[in-house]
Formats: structure tokens, sequence, C-alpha cells
């Protein structure tokens, strides 16, 4: 998989330091917003939330549950894609030949990372070689070739 460095526009927005923001970036990429515009939005979204006992709420700079990025996507226009069952084991990896061209949020273990058109925009190469399982990816369905 050919790999771009991107950090979605955060240097631009003028943070710096280490943080847990994947989510953050992969979307600013993928959906073409400012990634201030999406570190508000699911900050906004987090304020609803219900964490239980010993968790805490999204957070854009630490980490964003799955249920609070789903349902901004899905606000955007944006779908579910599985590619992994329980008890199936892998059967789609981190490759451009193995997920769809156009524009994804790819989700994989404890990590979201951007694809666009079969080229990967993040800070580090995720695909551990081509050899990462892909739990499923986001994708605009007006725009799935």
């Amino acid at each position: 998989m050919n790999w771009e460095y991107n950090d979605g526009g955060r240097a631009a927005a003028g943070y710096k330091g280490a943080a847990n923001d994947c989510v953050v970036r992969a979307i600013a990429i993928a959906t073409e917003q400012a990634y201030q515009t999406v570190y508000d939005a699911l900050n906004n979204r987090a304020i609803d939330e219900c964490p239980r006992k010993g968790r805490q709420r999204s957070d854009s700079r630490t980490g964003v549950w799955r249920r609070t990025y789903q349902t901004y996507l899905e606000s955007l226009g944006w779908v579910w894609t599985p590619t992994m069952a329980i008890g199936q084991g892998c059967t789609v990896h981190l490759r451009s030949t193995e997920l769809p061209s156009g524009r994804l949020v790819v989700a994989v273990s404890k990590h979201l990372t951007a694809m666009v058109d079969g080229v990967g925009y993040d800070t580090v190469d995720p695909s551990r070689s081509g050899t990462r399982c892909v739990y499923g990816y986001y994708f605009r369905c007006d725009q799935q070739g």
C-alpha cells in the first residue's frame, strides 16, 4: 500500500505534541473537513455521552468512542461496511488491492486511518507491511465506485 504522511491539518490548527487523535485526523482527511471542525464536532457529541463507571467521555485529543464517531460520520452521509465478523478471522487487509477506491475511513485494531483511492494518509504507516486486518470502513455511498 502506498502511504503518505498527513496530520489531517492538526499542525495548521495550532496543535503540538503527542495525542491519540487518529479519529479526528482520519475523518478530517477522508471528509475533507478542517481538523478543528471535526475536533469540535466530536467533542460536542461527547457532551451527551453517559460513560459507564470508570470510563471517560470521548475526547478528540485522548480518544473517541466508536458510537460517537459513528453517529458523526452517519450524520455526514457515511456508511459502515464491516469486513470481519466474530469468529471469522481476517478476510481483508490494509492493502489498496483489498479495499475499494474512493475516500474511506478505515478501522483497524485500536486505530482509524484514511485512504483515498488506494493511498493511505496518516502520521505513520499503519499497514504493518500489508498484514494488518481491517475491521471495516466508512464511505460516502454517493462516492463509492
